[in-house]
Order: structure tokens, then C-alpha cells, then sequence
């Protein structure tokens, strides 16, 4: 908790920063037709009516955003027109800052918001020594059922996965909200069962699946959910592995949160791995991507995670990694004989744009070192 009041913290600092420089650069919009006093509290009431209503509009966190973007931009168009200045000996007329300020944003924000509420695929192609067939596996995480799609949303993009005609799909955390509808979290789950694989779908609890708030806020437990899933043909897995025949076996983690915020407990990978054949391939799925050391040393082959949306916002995309809080964020990784696979999610929880990433499903494909191309 000491963490997150630290974060809660910066943004608050970084805000209150950002709205008096955006407050400064905005003043010179307003000087032609008043005085330097009326313009500066006509900027002030400007920037707060923008930052107000993108609260309201998007939640505060995205008005945040949207300021930081403002702000970090007109300081750029000022650097911009203060270069041109010194090196040519000409002057920018002084708008050009906020202008220049608005067109960045815009841009920005617009191309964040479109990689977030789209969908793309990302493929890994994936090598091992040990002996098994070619397979296909679709993954995906994060999907936040009703923040930036409903239940209906979602059905079309397990179309889209389904056409992958993958062997197995890993569902790897966080699939609803603390705000999803009870109504959505039951259609999204009947959707799941569109699904036609060979191995199955699997299922590991994230943080938001367990709600932070209860039953009460959005109608439904973590048990009525797991119901949901098990109806609809998907195997719920909470420190628990199953065998997918063809020397494939795939284990399902608790969730880190269990640990670090519930004051609860779950198996580590050495004793997830004691009942396991060497010779089987094992896929864990875990939806915080932490303890990498451990699970390479356990002799993990394949880890799957989300959790992190891929960093989310440049240039905070690493902050996650840098404090500690997670082992990576964002593609694959290689350790010792492991591979490790954090997909940015298919969705989100608060923040609507991402500038440092983009909205994603992922497709695995893996073959053994002997099957040639089978």
C-alpha cells in the first residue's frame, strides 16, 4: 500500500505541475484583447474547465493524462520557437507555442486512444528441444469486460481469435472489471464457448476478477464468475495443472495479489513443478508477471502474463519494471531455458489511451526441435 500512496502521490504532484505550466503557455491566446491579469485568470479558468470536463467525460485519471500530454507539449512548442529564434535570428509569432501545444496533443491522445480501444494480433514463434507436436495457442488478457467494449464487443473478438484455430486458449487474468454488469460477465463468458479447440480453455484469476469492492458494486462474486466459466467449457485454474496430452501440461497460478494485497498464500514453482514428467512441456500461466528467477530455476518452459497493459503510457511504459513491482512488462524474454510472454491485453482498466503500446491477442506458435515442419 506504501507503493501505491507513493504513486498516488507523483500523480498528484505531476498534475498540479502540469496544470500551471499549461495555465502559463496558454496565457499569450488571450493577451491581444486583455489585460495581462484578465488573461492570465481567463487561461486558469480555461484549463481547469478542460481538465473538469474530461473528468467528468473520462474519469480524472484520463483529464490527468490529458493535461501532462497539454503541458509537456507547450513546453516543446516553446523550445521549438525559442530554437528557431536563435538559429535563424526569427520570431515564431508567440500562438505558435499553443498551437503547436493542441496539434501534439491531439495527435498523441488520438493515436493512443485508437491503439487502445483496437484490437491487433501479435504472433511468437516459439522453439523446443523437447518432444512435441506443432501447436497453436491463442492467449489473451486484460480484458476488462465493459470499459472498452460490452459483452457483444467481446463475442467478436473470440470470432476473431477463433479463426486463429487455435489447440488451446489461455485466458490469463483480469477478464472482468470492479464495474462490469452481471448481465455482461454471463454473456461474455456464453461467448467464450464459441471456442473450438482441441485442448481446451484455461482460465487464472487476476486481480479485478476477485473485485475490489465486493458483490454488492457490480452483482456477481468470484465464485458466480468461475460458475460461468466452468458452464461454458473453460477450466478455472488456482495452483492446479492439467495434462494436455501430447507431452503438454499447463499449470495455473494464483494471482501475485493473493500475496502482496489479500494476506493469503499460493504454491511456488518449485512445488507447482515436483509432479511433472521432464519430459513434458509445461505452459504456466500467471497473470503478474513476477518471480521469473524462480520459475526458470523450477524449469518452466513457457510463462504466460498480462496484468501490466504493455506500460501503457510512454515514458512510463518501464516504471512498473524499474520499481520492482513486476519482472517485465511488455513481449518475450528468454531465462535460462524459460520463455516468458507478457501480452499488453485486449483492453483496460482506467487509463483510455496507450502511447507506449497498443491493444493485443496473442498467437503462439510452438514446435518441437525434431518436428521439422510438420
Amino acid at each position: 500500500m506504501t507503493m501505491w500512496f507513493i504513486i498516488l502521490l507523483a500523480i498528484i504532484a505531476l498534475t498540479m505541475l502540469a496544470l500551471f505550466y499549461a495555465v502559463y503557455g496558454l496565457r499569450c491566446v488571450f493577451r491581444p484583447c486583455l489585460s495581462e491579469k484578465t488573461a492570465a485568470a481567463a487561461s486558469s479558468v480555461s484549463v481547469l474547465l478542460l481538465f473538469i470536463i474530461s473528468g467528468l467525460c473520462l474519469r480524472f485519471i484520463n483529464a490527468a493524462v490529458i493535461i501532462w500530454h497539454l503541458a509537456v507539449f507547450l513546453l516543446i512548442g516553446s523550445l521549438i520557437r525559442s530554437a528557431v529564434s536563435v538559429l535563424f535570428g526569427r520570431k515564431l509569432p508567440e500562438k505558435t507555442v499553443p498551437v503547436l501545444g493542441f496539434i501534439l496533443s491531439f495527435a498523441v491522445l488520438g493515436g493512443g486512444w485508437y491503439a487502445d480501444h483496437h484490437v491487433w494480433r501479435t504472433e511468437y514463434n516459439l522453439v523446443t528441444s523437447k518432444k512435441v507436436k506443432p501447436v497453436k495457442f491463442v492467449m489473451f488478457a486484460d480484458s476488462h469486460i465493459g470499459t472498452t467494449f460490452d459483452a457483444e464487443g467481446f463475442a467478436g473478438l473470440v470470432k476473431d481469435m477463433n479463426a486463429e484455430r487455435p489447440d488451446a486458449v489461455f485466458i490469463v487474468g483480469d477478464f472482468v472489471d470492479d464495474d462490469t454488469s452481471r448481465e455482461d460477465m454471463i454473456a461474455s463468458c456464453r461467448a467464450l464457448a464459441e471456442f473450438k479447440t482441441s485442448m481446451g480453455g484455461y482460465f487464472v484469476a487476476g486481480n479485478h476478477d476477485r473485485g475490489y469492492y465486493g458483490a454488492a458494486r457490480r452483482g456477481f462474486s468470484m465464485n458466480e464468475l468461475t460458475e460461468e466459466l466452468v458452464k461454458n467449457g473453460v477450466t478455472v485454474l488456482s495452483d492446479e495443472s492439467v495434462d494436455l496430452g501430447e507431452h503438454l501440461t499447463v499449470f495455473g497460478r494464483r494471482d501475485f495479489s493473493v500475496v502482496r494485497e489479500r494476506h493469503g498464500s499460493r504454491s511456488t514453482p518449485s512445488e507447482l513443478m515436483t509432479s511433472i514428467a521432464p519430459e513434458n512441456y509445461t505452459v504456466v500461466l500467471d497473470h503478474q508477471p513476477t518471480e521469473y528467477d524462480l520459475l526458470a530455476e523450477a524449469g518452466s518452459d513457457l510463462v504466460l502474463s498480462g496484468h501490466t497493459h504493455g506500460g501503457q503510457l510512454f515514458p512510463f511504459n518501464q516504471v512498473g519494471q524499474i520499481i520492482g513491482a513486476v519482472d517485465a512488462v511488455y513481449g518475450h524474454e528468454h531465462r535460462r531455458a524459460s520463455d516468458f510472454i507478457v501480452t499488453s491485453g485486449i483492453s483496460d482498466w482506467a487509463i483510455k489511451f496507450k502511447t507506449g503500446t497498443k491493444s493485443e491477442y496473442v498467437v503462439i506458435s510452438l514446435r518441437g526441435s525434431d518436428s521439422g515442419d510438420r
